[in-house]
């Protein structure tokens, strides 16, 4: 198969997004995840919770949401039309935990759940801790706390 066929081949295969569509849905169902979470953070300061603790518990209660969406196959529906506006928020990267975990239950608690789960969110997690644990030497060599 020649540079040339392979090229139109892809292009058949997958047809351009409609970013005129895609674009604003991504933005709308992005914005209400934020909106939502917003909503959480003022029902626990309502609830007299202190503000750092509100924050902690929105982010939390988005996560789990983002997990049951997932469980009840809910969250996919929705990622169809929105795209990134599910993917980018903390929603997503609680879909991308939860996903891999429910597909591979059936091989067992420790090498499909326990193994499988942070294929996609591994290194997010990985750099972000080795970032933070980096940041946090850097901060008490300078004396910056």
């Amino acid at each position: 198969m020649t540079d040339n066929e392979y090229s139109q081949l892809v292009k058949k295969a997958s047809p351009p997004s409609k970013s005129a569509k895609t674009i604003p849905m991504a933005f709308l169902v992005g914005g209400a995840i934020c909106t939502i979470g917003q909503l959480f953070y003022n029902l626990y300061t309502a609830l007299d919770m202190e503000k750092d603790m509100a924050y902690g518990c929105a982010s939390v209660t988005l996560v789990f949401l983002a997990s049951l969406a997932t469980g009840l196959n809910v969250f996919d529906n929705l990622a169809k039309y929105a795209g990134a506006g599910t993917l980018v928020p903390i929603t997503g990267f609680s879909n991308a935990i939860t996903s891999p975990a429910l597909e591979f239950k059936s091989e067992g608690l420790i090498l499909g759940l326990g193994a499988k789960m942070f294929i996609i969110a591994g290194p997010v997690l990985v750099y972000g801790i080795s970032a933070s644990v980096i940041y946090g030497i850097i901060i008490y060599l300078f004396g910056l706390y």
